[in-house]
Formats: C-alpha cells, sequence, structure tokens
C-alpha cells in the first residue's frame, strides 16, 4: 500500500530526532541526510568569512579603527572555539541532528542581531552568538557523516565536506560583493535567514544521526571548558599586541588553571568534555597533530598573503582577492578525486604528499619575482590549494576511523578543536612575526609556514611505520 505525504514526513522525522544508529550499516550513501549536513557547514563557513570583504564599510559606519573593526571576525571564531568540545559533548546527550539544528536556530537569531546592530558592542555580542550556532554545526558535522556514509565510502564524505568548506571560502568574497553592490552590509547577515531557514527544515526532515545518551550535563567541566580556551586565546591576542602584558599574563594563567582542574574533574569519565582519552590512540593522536599543524600552517598563509600581494607585487585589494581564489578553487577541483583516493590509501601517504605540495606552494610564492605575472601568481596559489585538498580529507578520516563509533562526537569536536587551535596558533604567530620584523614580514611568514607545513608532512608519514589500529580495540581508552 502506498503511504501518505505525511506519513513519509513524520516517519523522516522520527528518524531525525530519534535516529536508530550511529553509522551507517549498509553500503548505501544516505543522499537526504547528506545534503543538509552540507548546506549546514556552508551556512557555518560563509558566516564567518562573508563579513570580511565589509570591515572597512563596518568600521566606517560604526567610527571604529580598522584594528576594532577585526574583532567581527575574532569574535565568531573565539566564540566557536571555546563551544566546540562543549556542544560535542552535549550532542551525545541530546543527539547529532538536534545539535546541528540547534546550531542553525542560533545563527540565525545571531544574523538578526547582527542585521538590527546599530553600535559596535552590540554588533561583536551578535557575532559571538553566530559563532556559538556555527560550534554546535561544526562540533557533529564529522559524526553527522559518519552516520551518512558506509566505513568503505566515508573518505568521499569527509572529502565532500573539505570541498562544501572550501567553496564558503571561495563563494565568500563574491556573495558578500554581490550583496554590498545593491544594499548595505547588514544584508550579509540577512541573507542567512532564508538560507538558514531551507537548511533547517531539510535537516528536521532528513538528517539522521548517532541516538542521544540521556545523561546529565556536565554544567562545571562546560564552564571551566570555556574559561579555558577563551582566557588563553584573548590573553595571547592581547600579549602579542603589547596590550596591558600583566593582564594578558594573568589571564593565560587563568585558562592554564582551567584547564588543569578540567582533566581533573574529567579523568576516568566514559565521554569527557575534553576527550584526552583519544589522544592515548596512536592513530588517532597523530592525525590531530597533523590537522593541528597543516591548519596552522595555512593561517600563515592566508593571513600574510594579502599582505604579500599588495606590498611586494603591489597589486590593488580588488585584485588580491582574485588572485587569492585559486587556493580554494584547487580544493574544490581536487576533492572529488580526493575523496576516492581517501578510500584506497592511507593518509600516511595522501596527507603526507598533500602537505609537501603546499609547502612547495607556500615556497614558490615565496621565491617568484616581484614582476611575476597575475597568471603565475596565480598557478602557485592553485598548486598549494590542490595539496591542502589531497591533505584534509585522508587526516579527517583517519582521525574518525581510529576512534571508537559510540564516540563520534568527542571525535568530531576534537578535530574541530585542532582545527581552530591551529587557526588561532596561526593568526597569532602571523601577527608576531609582522610586528617583530622590519622589512616585508609577509615574506618571512611564508617562510616559517613553509617549514610548519613540511614538520606536519613529516609527523603525517610517521604513520608508515605504524601498525593500523583498530578503532574497536580503542574503545578500551574511553573506559
Amino acid at each position: 500500500m502506498r503511504r501518505s505525504l505525511l506519513s513519509v514526513i513524520t516517519t523522516n522525522m522520527q528518524r531525525s530526532l530519534f535516529p536508530p544508529t550511529g553509522d551507517c550499516t549498509d553500503e548505501r550513501i544516505e543522499w537526504l541526510s547528506v545534503v543538509p549536513i552540507m548546506l549546514s557547514v556552508l551556512l557555518a563557513v560563509l558566516d564567518y568569512a562573508v563579513a570580511n570583504i565589509a570591515l572597512p564599510t563596518i568600521a566606517g559606519e560604526m567610527g571604529v579603527s580598522a584594528s576594532h573593526a577585526v574583532w567581527v571576525v575574532n569574535a565568531y571564531q573565539l566564540a566557536s572555539t571555546m563551544l566546540t568540545l562543549p556542544m560535542a559533548a552535549w550532542s551525545s546527550r541530546i543527539g547529532a541532528a538536534r545539535t546541528c539544528m540547534m546550531g542553525l536556530v542560533v545563527i540565525m537569531l545571531g544574523s538578526s542581531l547582527c542585521a538590527a546592530a546599530h553600535s559596535f558592542a552590540v554588533l561583536v555580542i551578535a557575532r559571538m552568538i553566530q559563532g556559538c550556532g556555527g560550534a554546535c554545526i561544526l562540533a557533529v558535522a564529522a559524526a553527522l557523516i559518519r552516520s551518512a556514509y558506509p566505513a568503505s565510502k566515508l573518505g568521499r564524505g569527509l572529502a565532500l565536506n573539505a570541498l562544501v568548506t572550501a567553496m564558503g571560502v571561495a563563494l565568500s568574497p563574491s556573495v558578500a560583493a554581490i550583496i554590498l553592490s545593491v544594499a548595505s552590509w547588514r544584508w550579509l547577515f540577512l541573507f542567512n535567514l532564508p538560507f538558514g531557514g531551507v537548511a533547517l527544515v531539510l535537516s528536521a526532515l532528513f538528517m539522521r544521526g548517532a541516538p542521544p545518551v540521556i545523561e546529565r550535563i556536565d554544567w562545571l567541566s562546560s564552564l571551566l571548558c570555556l574559561i579555558a580556551f577563551g582566557s588563553v586565546i584573548v590573553g595571547s591576542d592581547l600579549l602579542v599586541h603589547a596590550i596591558a602584558p600583566m593582564g594578558a599574563a594573568a589571564l593565560i594563567g587563568l585558562g592554564a588553571v582551567c584547564f588543569v582542574l578540567l582533566l581533573r574533574s574529567q579523568h576516568g569519565l566514559a565521554a569527557p568534555i575534553l576527550p584526552v582519552d583519544l589522544l592515548a590512540i596512536r592513530d588517532f593522536r597523530v592525525a590531530a597533530l597533523v590537522c593541528f599543524l597543516g591548519y596552522a600552517g595555512a593561517n600563515f598563509f592566508m593571513i600574510s598573503t594579502p599582505f604579500t600581494l599588495v606590498n611586494h607585487f603591489h597589486r590593488s585589494p580588488v585584485l588580491t582577492g582574485l588572485l587569492i581564489t585559486p587556493w580554494p578553487v584547487g580544493m574544490m577541483v581536487a576533492s572529488p578525486f580526493v575523496g576516492r583516493l581517501a578510500d584506497r590509501y592511507p593518509a600516511a601517504i595522501l596527507s603526507s604528499l598533500g602537505l609537501f605540495i603546499v609547502g612547495m606552494g607556500y615556497l614558490l610564492l615565496r621565491l617568484a619575482p616581484a614582476s611575476a605575472s597575475n597568471l603565475d601568481l596565480m598557478l602557485r596559489m592553485g598548486f598549494a590549494g590542490i595539496g591542502y585538498a589531497l591533505f584534509v580529507a585522508p587526516n579527517n578520516k583517519a582521525m574518525m576511523a581510529a576512534s571508537p563509533v559510540e564516540r563520534s562526537g568527542g571525535a568530531s569536536g576534537m578535530m574541530s578543536i585542532a582545527r581552530l587551535t591551529g587557526q588561532t596558533t596561526g593568526a597569532t604567530l602571523v601577527a608576531l612575526l609582522l610586528a617583530i620584523f622590519p622589512t616585508e614580514p609577509s615574506l618571512n611568514c611564508l617562510e616559517f609556514g613553509t617549514v610548519v607545513v613540511w614538520i606536519g608532512a613529516l609527523v603525517s608519514a610517521s604513520r608508515l611505520k605504524a601498525r593500523p589500529t583498530l578503532a574497536v580495540a580503542a574503545s578500551s581508552h574511553g573506559t
């Protein structure tokens, strides 16, 4: 008998809210679940990056300096970093799908507040609210992908996630430019409302994920996690900029104390908020370190390259945006092929080769003559982007495969933390290098970035000598 449309919708909503399993048990890809996952990830990435191009306009309208206007970006990343691990832990209590949908609602709320903000302080707070929503989505993205893809095709799912992330980065300048050409900067945030609404409806209908575990939420550990990451990040930023050094040192000290207290309070728990016990699994530990180094090296490039193109190669700011585009485009072109390779070859080979290529791309850009043509510069950028695609998906797959299935939420959170702390460390070190080197410091950043990603390649290659670790056996580390 044919079921009614209402019955189909009701059944799918029940699967989303109370999914029957945490892993895809057959060889079929759950495409109806994949679509809302990828839309949610795309929204989170666009939400983070789309405001960059409007910073000068926002600074002028709000009457703040350019250095203060950067907090429109920093506020989002700060909130996202602080909340990623708590949200990954909470997702095991409330379900990954529910966590993602909650993130969509929070992003839309923050977007409405951003569009209505008439003071810079309110705008920064609203951006932090958006960052909280982004943390909800990104903390569970890998776990949701694991639920939608069979184990034999997980690499393709993570490669698609990397492709969507690259698309968000690549599209954000164009989306922002189109919106700003016909409307004010406030529409950069109002744009999120219909986009988020569509993603939310599709998520409610079709998204699946690991079933929730009925446990109480550890509010004290969550607070310690928030204070630890927030204090260290803000303190490091103040210290690098030589602002209130004593206060900065105090914040870093407070963060260190909170980290120690957090580790002590979480010791012995089966599913801790800060799942450092997963680092006892060698394959997971190496993949996390490679992830950190890869994203730290990426920020050496992404933050310093605009200065390199403007000051060393004498390109206009508008042309600079165009010249950087081959990096994410290279990722987008390579990602579909990388996904299939990741299901056939180990990360020890693919990610190592990818990071080596990334370093070569940085070095080629560093050695380019000041008279290099635009095409020459774009080819060097695209070469690095292809290498980066070769690094991301295989390493992410290795990280998820090394963790027990029932710890997918914690593993996904640790993956996001490795990425965010790598980006934050890279950005902090770039700021330091820009301050201490008197002439063309952006070129020095490319040199340091090359060294960092090549160290990551060596760490990744160390997996070639190790025996594979079985994720099932690794579950003993969680007890």
